[in-house]
């Protein structure tokens, strides 16, 4: 190749470079200015929707409040690790010999613990009281509701307001002339919640910030829960006849 030849080819190495970058290069267009916009969009989506995960999350508790988490779980787990092996046992047993007296048994046995259930017996165990003074009339059914879900939650079993016992059917409301009713029934202040349970994990329940306890306060109301190791449930409910469920036996 020639000298003067050489410059020519270079300039064509170069051109053809050129044409070839121009080609692969991403193009600004219409679409390609969208898709940037919506991938931007969505990136910052994402990074705000972990980001509200991450603070409403545990890390936002106290560490006692952690710790007392932990032992309710903890407690949940014990029982249903304890009501595992009594059911084995009882298994057990109905396949011996002395099945007939076992099941006897624990017929009885799961009547006392539907009767208590149902609210048509009388419990008794450790638990706490929960007194609420009410001056200026402003706890509302919603608030009592909140109180006893929370309760329930927190693994209670068998629960009372002043004279009225709180079953799964159980309904707040407002008279007409502003008073809290309960199952139909009118409740004086101050208001009186037994509960039979772990105290501790349904005290804490209680009083964890943010919960119960504040929000009543919040509203002017005084509300005290003390623990004890020893409460009982006395309030009973009738026996009702199903009106529209029936037994579905195969």
């Amino acid at each position: 190749m020639s000298q003067e030849q050489a410059p020519e080819a270079q300039e064509s190495v170069r051109t053809g470079w050129q044409r070839l970058w121009r080609a692969g290069r991403p193009r600004l267009t219409r679409a390609n200015v969208y898709i940037t916009v919506l991938a931007v969009l969505l990136g910052f989506a994402m990074f705000a929707q972990v980001h509200e995960t991450r603070s409403s999350g545990l890390e936002n508790l106290r560490q006692e409040d952690l710790v007392a988490l932990l032992d309710s779980v903890n407690q949940q787990s014990l029982k249903l690790s304890k009501e595992a092996g009594n059911l084995t046992d009882t298994k057990k047993k109905l396949q011996d010999d002395n099945g007939d007296q076992a099941a006897l048994k624990a017929a009885t046995a799961r009547l006392q613990t539907l009767g208590i259930l149902a609210g048509t017996l009388p419990a008794t165990g450790p638990g706490i009281r929960i007194t609420v003074k009410d001056p200026k009339d402003v706890v509302k059914p919603s608030d009592v509701l909140n109180a006893v879900e929370e309760l329930r939650d927190a693994g209670a079993e068998a629960m009372q307001i002043n004279d009225v016992r709180i079953v799964a059917s159980t309904y707040f409301a407002e008279s007409t002339d502003g008073r809290l009713v309960a199952d139909g029934t009118a409740l004086q202040a101050p208001y009186t919640i037994v509960a039979i349970g772990d105290p501790h994990t349904m005290a804490t329940a209680m009083e964890i910030p943010g919960g119960v306890v504040d929000a009543l306060k919040q509203l002017g109301a005084t509300p005290s829960v003390a623990s004890a190791k020893h409460v009982d449930v006395t309030a009973l409910r009738a026996v009702s006849t199903p009106r529209y469920a029936q037994a579905d036996n195969p």
